[in-house]
């Protein structure tokens, strides 16, 4: 009899453990004392797929999502109207399934703080967009 409660204990047990440790590595970042409202929406809506540094996050991979990376260059043709119109309806309507809109979540202003803030993360030379003349 005390041998099944004593299976039934360690199998808990390990589930609780094994449940912890996703939660620990799921973990959204959290923004440093003192961040800027963009940067709290960032990390809010966009580091799960992009990492808190804009270079990737394995976690997007756990779900089959190739996420970009914001500091490789990429953006730097791309205008704000363009990455504004992005991030507000997505990634489907210009063929970028994977990218979700946040047009219900975020006004107009948020995603032009998220793109002042995408424009200044590490590499920020090669994200400022090349001046029209």
């Amino acid at each position: 009899m005390r041998r099944p409660l004593l299976v039934l204990l360690l199998a808990i047990a390990a589930i609780a453990v094994f449940a912890g440790g996703l939660a620990w590595l799921l973990d959204t970042p959290r923004p440093a004392p003192g961040a800027s409202r963009a940067e709290h929406l960032y990390l809010g809506f966009c580091a799960s797929c992009h990492g808190d540094d804009g270079r990737g996050s394995w976690r997007a991979a756990l779900f089959l999502v190739r996420a970009g990376d914001l500091t490789d260059g990429s953006l730097v043709g791309q205008t704000d109207q363009y990455l504004f119109d992005l991030i507000k309806h997505g990634g489907a309507p210009i063929g970028r399934p994977g990218m979700p809109g946040f047009e219900a979540t975020l006004s107009d202003a948020d995603i032009r703080a998220l793109i002042a803030y995408l424009r200044a993360l590490p590499g920020a030379r090669r994200l400022t967009p090349p001046a029209r003349s």
